[in-house]
């Protein structure tokens, strides 16, 4: 089909970049003769990661506002999603080999490959991973361990992703289970022992009474910094190789930094430290 004649998209797997969106959007945007309008179907919530006000200009309120160029033709209702087959955020349960389920979104596009590359369903993805993390980690417990420290971590995702289970992959399966404001951890620990996530919000909360017992205030500030950047962004603010960025964020000089928190040694203690209190066994509520 020409480009410029589309004038319905429907987005039904996750996008992976900003540079992706805007070229399937693009697509929507060519002018052809008697388009006026063109409508996108978006059931992944693309919008939500790929928002860019300074690019695409605020949002227009519909309610009272109506641009007299581009009217809504007849008989079109944009907010009612397409009947079936579209239907958004089906759910599904796959029962692994630990005989337990796990429920992830229905996905209609592949978004996953096997080792040997070749495109498999997101639960073909699922049972493979469940079957490799045990050459990673063999408990909980050691799981736990590992994500604990930023060195071990780094360690054990750089052989997911030589064993075919990267970041990207992870992350698209991070949405799969609802788990976007979770930790990596939480998808790793769900796949393998069926633990349900819980926001990195909420395992902050539990963990700064212990993170805090033995810090000064200066010190605490600025973990209060770095904890807010890891609710905001992820686990990858809390990698060796940030802290440079961050205590230049917080302090604007690193010369600063070490003023108020002492010697490199010792905000690089504070900063590993601290992490070990982040991944402990939850109490059970």
């Amino acid at each position: 089909m020409d480009a410029r004649n589309i004038r319905n998209i429907i987005l039904m797997r996750p996008i992976n970049s900003m540079i992706e969106f805007k070229q399937i959007i693009g697509r929507g945007t060519r002018l052809f003769d008697g388009k006026e309008y063109f409508t996108i179907y978006d059931f992944v919530d693309a919008y939500h990661h790929f928002a860019d006000p300074e690019w695409d200009g605020e949002p227009i309120d519909e309610t009272t506002e109506k641009s007299p160029e581009f009217p809504t033709p007849p008989g079109l209702v944009v907010s009612e999603p397409p009947p079936p087959p579209y239907e958004p955020k089906k759910k599904i349960k796959i029962k692994l080999r630990d005989g337990k389920e796990r429920e992830i979104q229905h996905m209609i596009a592949t978004s996953f490959w096997s080792a040997d590359g070749k495109p498999v369903s997101a639960e073909e993805f699922l049972h493979n991973l469940f079957g490799a993390l045990p050459d990673f980690f063999k408990s909980e417990e050691e799981l736990r361990k590992i994500w604990s420290s930023p060195i071990t971590r780094r360690t054990l995702l750089e052989k997911l992703a030589d064993a075919g289970y990267g970041k990207d992959e992870l992350t698209t399966l991070q949405r799969l289970i609802n788990a976007e404001k979770s930790d990596l951890f939480d998808v790793l620990e769900y796949v393998s022992f069926a633990v349900k996530p819980i926001t990195r919000e909420a395992r902050v909360a539990e963990a700064q009474s212990k993170i805090f017992a033995l810090l000064d205030n200066r010190q605490k500030e600025f973990l209060e910094f770095v904890l807010s950047k890891y609710i905001e962004t992820g686990v990858e603010e809390l990698d060796q190789e940030k802290l440079p960025e961050l205590l230049t964020l917080k302090y604007h000089a690193l010369d600063d930094a070490k003023e108020m928190l002492g010697s490199v040694e010792n905000i690089r203690s504070t900063f590993i430290g601290f992490q070990k209190y982040l991944y402990e066994q939850r109490i059970a509520a």
